[in-house]
């Protein structure tokens, strides 16, 4: 059994989206699909449809991207809630756009003001990187003034910052 005192609800952040999230859940719980029904009333599109069918280019679309993980991880709390009544963990908190989430989760913000939120983070965010591209890598196992070194090496050879994210 769940404790509340123990217990922390943690949201992700950009790069977990696949094609087909939510819609599981959705088809079994009515609360997780009457949160896709509101994101694709406020949307003003078949949002829900995109996250089910993709395509895969326009849901990793930044602008697409961050509301999916949103309203997914949402859904999920909602069927959770379903089935557990108001469970309310000790502790809430999202990796990057999950924070947004997480602030949903913790009823300090509403859901409708949150979708607007990450919807424009989003874009904003795609705005961005088209005028300033870059690149990310995650690396595993390997020592940091290793890898300051390697970055070093690759900013020389190729004239572009190349550097390890702290």
């Amino acid at each position: 059994m769940l404790a509340p005192q123990s217990t922390a609800f943690l949201f992700p952040g950009q790069g977990s989206q696949t094609i087909g999230m939510g819609q599981s859940l959705a088809a079994a719980s009515p609360a997780a699909r009457k949160l896709y029904e509101q994101a694709d009333d406020l949307l003003k599109f078949n949002f829900s449809a995109l996250c089910w069918n993709g395509p895969e280019a326009e849901l990793n679309d930044t602008h697409n991207t961050q509301p999916a993980l949103y309203v997914c991880s949402l859904a999920a709390l909602a069927a959770l809630h379903e089935k557990l009544g108001d469970f309310a963990p000790a502790y809430m908190a999202g990796h990057s756009l999950g924070e947004a989430t997480a602030l949903v989760a913790a009823m300090a913000l509403e859901f409708d003001d949150g979708l607007e939120l990450v919807r424009e983070r989003g874009r904003l965010m795609k705005k961005a990187g088209a005028l300033s591209p870059g690149g990310m890598a995650a690396v595993l196992n390997l020592d940091a003034s290793v890898l300051a070194e390697v970055c070093a090496e690759a900013s020389a050879a190729t004239g572009q910052r190349v550097q390890v994210a702290t």
